[in-house]
């Protein structure tokens, strides 16, 4: 049999030339017997083609895929942005200050007598009105000291019964000129000293009187109480000189006269003026806004602060007690330059404006949900500085900052640090 065929014809004249090379040594040697052709050494010998036309066949399917790998299922660097919440009388806002809730009429309630607390009818967050007796304390020598004096006027008054009587007679005698006028004098005289002592008598019941209702402790006005400072068998004192005595019983507040004490750069100053409408927002409610309004400006500067004391009146009251206002609440003041109507005081859901894009006509917004970018429709609101009213987001989610035109739903994106 002749050598086998390949798919390549190209060793034929290189085995031609390593045979005849074989029959030449043959010849000279005499050695014919030797004469046979190695058809695996040759074949070994020979140099295979190259197979590059099966590499280019592979990059030719492999360069799509690489292109299309490239650009959606490799991951995109984003930056990104916070959906979150917002007010539209932001916009109007000249500046912003922080304070706290104050009362205008306030008072330590205490006695101008001193004793030992024997009845005590309040405690914290009790609604008192004006008069009303809210403790009392020991009033027993009180009462006997009034007792004492009721009765010297009893005494005076009958005294002066006695010389009135006496100076009728003394007149009707002296008509008669059965007496001399000294005699009628001398009667005149005591009954001016009786009604007198009668005078001083009432007045000093009076004192005892003001004595014993020294030791009943009454609400100066309407209000709540805040704190409660003594208990029952403490030492009242009117000036708490005494070694553990108390000198005011309970503090309370008038609650309709809460405002809020702001500081406020003197700097801002001319940013400021009475009337002016404001938005106060409570760190007890911070999803509810407060309409309030400049009361008045302290008139001097805390050098120590440079600033000034502004107050700022709420101007809607709560009558269902919805939200319960208190003093010393930590309070946040805007300083509007007009006032807004009661929808711009709703909270909107916002984003930075960069963070919009247009995809296919609409108005989408990419959030970050594991890793994944997801293109979600949203509607254009109104704008709020360098943010945007969005419907279809909920507040927190993480929004990517200026998306790029390679940004796709369902691209997978990591976050660039800064």
């Amino acid at each position: 049999m002749g050598p086998d065929w390949g798919p390549d014809f190209g060793y034929w004249p290189h085995l031609y030339n390593r045979q005849l090379c074989q029959l030449n040594q043959v010849m000279t040697g005499d050695k014919l017997t030797q004469l046979k052709i190695d058809r695996v050494s040759s074949l070994a010998s020979v140099r295979r083609p190259r197979r590059w036309w099966k590499w280019l066949a592979v990059g030719t399917l492999l360069l799509p895929l690489w292109w299309l790998n490239s650009r959606y299922g490799g991951e995109i660097a984003v930056e990104t942005v916070a959906v979150s919440t917002a007010y539209p009388y932001q916009a109007v806002t000249l500046l912003n200050a922080s304070g706290y809730v104050v009362a205008q009429r306030k008072a330590a309630v205490a006695t101008k007598a001193t004793g030992r607390l024997e009845w005590l009818g309040v405690q914290e967050g009790s609604l008192v009105k004006e008069g009303q007796v809210i403790a009392r304390l020991e009033d027993r020598d009180m009462r006997a000291a009034a007792a004492q004096a009721a009765a010297g006027v009893e005494s005076a008054r009958a005294e002066l019964r006695d010389a009135e009587v006496a100076l009728v007679r003394a007149e009707e005698l002296a008509q008669k000129k059965f007496i001399a006028t000294s005699a009628l004098d001398a009667a005149r005289a005591r009954f001016d000293k009786a009604r007198a002592g009668l005078g001083v008598a009432q007045a000093n019941l009076r004192g005892a009187e003001v004595a014993v209702d020294q030791t009943q402790i009454r609400a100066p006005f309407d209000g709540v109480v805040l704190t409660k400072n003594a208990n029952v068998g403490d030492i009242v004192t009117p000036f708490s000189q005494a070694a553990d005595s108390k000198g005011a019983v309970v503090s309370m507040a008038d609650m309709l006269t809460l405002e809020v004490e702001a500081d406020v750069s003197e700097a801002n100053l001319s940013k400021i003026k009475v009337g002016q409408p404001c938005e106060i927002a409570l760190d007890a409610y911070p999803e509810q806004r407060f309409r309030g309004e400049v009361s008045r400006l302290v008139p001097t500067v805390d050098r120590s602060k440079a600033s000034v004391m502004t107050k700022v009146r709420f101007v809607d009251r709560q009558p269902d007690n919805a939200f319960v206002i208190l003093p010393e609440m930590s309070a946040k003041v805007s300083f509007l330059s007009q006032a807004v109507p009661a929808l711009s005081r709703t909270q909107r859901v916002v984003v930075h404006a960069d963070a919009i894009a247009q995809r296919e006509g609409r108005s989408v917004v990419f959030v970050i949900v594991d890793g994944v970018a997801h293109a979600l429709p949203v509607t254009i609101g109104m704008k709020i500085g360098d943010l945007v009213e969005v419907s279809g987001l909920k507040s927190g989610a993480k929004a990517v900052l200026k998306p790029s035109e390679n940004l796709r739903d369902g691209s997978k994106v990591s976050v660039a640090v800064k």
